[in-house]
């Protein structure tokens, strides 16, 4: 059993685990742990930058196993011979961890935004430098064919954003009845989600939406956040 533990505490830098298992994948090496503080890709979320001891690693959903396992960054040199049961020390990249939980729920945020205008969510992307949600568009609110309603739109999604971050909604997460777990803004939104949040919207800073436009159909809408001191 792994215990998905960069779900319990976002703001957690390292861990003593144990190794639960070892194999390769496409030849390269891999070992999981007991206590997983590793965020792998997913979720429109960038991976974790990772160590387990002092080598450099990347997490991966390794679908045999069904384990998130830490494979080296790097060349094989200096992997070291893991077994298991072993003690470990895995840690974080604690700066890139909290960027990219203020992205993902920047992006949550801005779906919610969106969701308050009768737009329903299409696809998103939460990495740095390509941050960005996309809408299927109302069929009864014809703003977004003209430059000047797409201004009106944008307008509307950056109140809504700016007025739950000044109230510091929480950001919880809880599993429902199904089995899924489902990360809430508050009262005003909740989806389901496997990625890391901050505690309370609060903590965005320099959340930013500079532009929305319209592809294929879809309304795209771009936007920077960063983690912040309160």
């Amino acid at each position: 059993m792994q215990v998905r533990t960069y779900l319990d505490d976002t703001y957690a830098e390292q861990v003593d685990a144990r190794v639960i298992a070892v194999g390769r994948r496409e030849g390269r090496p891999w070992a999981a742990v007991e206590h997983c503080l590793f965020h792998p890709q997913g979720g429109g979320q960038p991976a974790d930058r990772g160590w387990l001891e002092e080598v450099e690693v990347v997490p991966v959903r390794d679908e045999q196993s069904g384990l998130i396992v830490a494979v080296p960054a790097a060349a094989e040199a200096g992997w070291p011979v893991f077994a298991e049961g072993q003690p470990v020390r895995a840690r974080i990249d604690l700066g890139a961890r909290m960027a990219h939980a203020a992205l993902h729920t920047a992006g949550h945020l801005v779906e919610a935004a969106g969701r308050a205008q009768g737009c329903e969510l299409a696809g998103n992307n939460h990495f740095p430098g390509q941050a960005r949600i996309e809408f299927t568009a109302p069929q009864h609110d014809p703003r977004a064919a003209e430059p000047e309603g797409r201004e009106e739109v944008l307008t509307e999604l950056r109140k809504t954003v700016a007025a739950a971050i000044a109230e510091d909604l929480p950001v919880t997460a809880a599993v429902d009845e199904q089995g899924l777990r489902m990360v809430s803004l508050g009262a005003l939104h909740s989806a389901p989600c496997g990625g890391t949040h901050v505690r309370g919207l609060g903590d965005l800073h320099d959340v930013v939406l500079p532009s929305l436009k319209v592809k294929r159909g879809r309304i795209r809408v771009s936007y920077s956040a960063a983690h912040g001191e309160r």
